[in-house]
């Protein structure tokens, strides 16, 4: 569920008209309902209540300070994965206790920056790491929490590009190799191993692959528990999946996961930590855009429409499917036709639909991208000199430009010509 609907055929952001937003900023434009944030977060808290547990948002999938803002009033911890996520996350008050810092590659720089600043736990990835870690923490003269990623080799039956739990994937340490490696750990003075990690991969809509790495998960934690370790916290990543057409059938909800948790790891009596990015973000936003017009092409259609690949990469880079809704309400009576909806990159990788059902719509009216709340704006770029476009962020009947549109000058100006030219 989420807060966008139409009122009055208009398409409203909570309380807001998108056109009313379109006028103040321009499009492209991402739009942001606060209300549905909070509650997707609320849901994942009540499905492991009577668990003790802390849900970490994955910065990864939406970054901006307002909404890091957000997640740190609902009490959420973040999970990051570089010194400049940690640095967004502290700027925007959440304490180095709620800090998970994940990923495989972690630089010196990096492990100093959050032990010096305070973080929850590393979650490690292989023993060179695990090494460095210990060294840099004694020459700090601290301990680094650490729980390790286990890669449990479980197809989690995603997008390829989003796969990160079977054994050929780069991440985590394989089970196999466990015990040895916790082994080690306990062995290094600057490791304070409490727990295990791991991430089967994003946008699953099965909840067999998380029982099954669970399950693992679990007889792993009494074999390390049996070799003296204190197993006290298990960070089961993200994962869930989202409804991105509202076509197909829904993916599993928060609640029948946590019934997944409690019924595979319940027993153990250990914390549990989520980090869920996409479930909490992606269906509380929308990519606004106009159409530029509509160009009859041979044997087919295109409307070409002023966001592009940039704004929103996914298509382009996992072949994903976003809902692409008019934002004024087509009469029940509307004939549709198939078009290829195209942004003005020149690429033919910039297209966001091909043959999708569409009303007739003309030059500057405004469609609406759903799902676009996670994975859109962060990573997004400024390839063919395009401005980065505002995020903004809609409470009830008002509205706040979180991230603006720079202008060409301001883009410019950040390059530097040497003295020579």
């Amino acid at each position: 569920m989420d807060h966008f609907i139409y009122r009055n055929g208009v398409l409203h952001a909570e309380d807001v008209a998108l056109p009313d937003i379109a006028a103040a900023v321009g499009t492209p434009f991402y739009v942001y309902s606060e209300a549905t944030f909070r509650r997707h977060f609320v849901l994942f808290d009540e499905a492991l209540a009577g668990m003790d547990h802390m849900i970490c948002f994955a910065m990864k999938a939406n970054g901006n300070l307002a909404i890091l803002k957000l997640m740190n009033n609902l009490g959420a911890g973040i999970d990051v994965v570089s010194g400049g996520e940690y640095a967004k996350a502290r700027a925007a008050g959440v304490p180095g206790e709620r800090i998970v810092f994940s990923g495989v590659g972690k630089t010196r720089a990096e492990i100093s920056q959050t032990l010096q600043g305070g973080i929850r736990q590393f979650n490690v990835e292989s023993e060179p790491e695990l090494r460095r870690l210990s060294e840099i923490a004694m020459g700090l003269g601290l301990r680094a929490p650490v729980a390790l990623r286990i890669n449990p080799d479980v197809d989690a039956r995603t997008h390829a590009k989003i796969s990160t739990g079977k054994s050929e994937n780069k991440f985590g340490i394989p089970i196999s190799k466990a015990r040895k490696v916790y082994a080690e750990a306990a062995s290094l003075p600057g490791i304070e191993v409490i727990g295990v990690d791991l991430h089967i991969g994003s946008q699953l809509t099965d909840l067999a692959p998380f029982e099954t790495a669970f399950e693992k998960i679990a007889a792993l934690a009494l074999a390390l528990r049996d070799d003296g370790h204190n197993i006290r916290r298990l960070d089961l990543g993200g994962g869930l999946g989202i409804p991105y057409t509202h076509t197909n059938s829904a993916p599993p909800l928060p609640l029948e996961y946590g019934a997944v948790v409690r019924r595979t790891l319940g027993h153990l009596g250990c914390e549990i930590e989520i980090e869920p990015g996409r479930l909490i973000a992606g269906n509380a936003g929308l990519l606004v855009s106009s159409v530029i017009y509509m160009k009859e092409g041979e044997g087919r259609n295109f409307l070409i429409v002023d966001a592009a690949m940039n704004d929103l990469v996914r298509p382009a880079m996992y072949e994903a499917h976003h809902d692409i809704v008019p934002v004024l309400e087509p009469y029940p009576a509307t004939p549709y036709a198939p078009i290829d909806i195209v942004g003005p990159v020149c690429e033919t990788g910039d297209t966001f639909a091909t043959q999708r059902e569409m009303p007739p719509l003309g030059a500057d009216e405004l469609v609406a991208f759903r799902s676009a709340g996670a994975y859109g704006a962060v990573m997004s770029s400024e390839y063919n000199m395009r401005p980065l476009i505002p995020e903004v962020l809609v409470s009830q009947d008002q509205f706040a430009v979180i991230r603006p549109r720079p202008s060409f000058d301001e883009m410019i100006n950040r390059d530097k010509v040497p003295e020579w030219l």
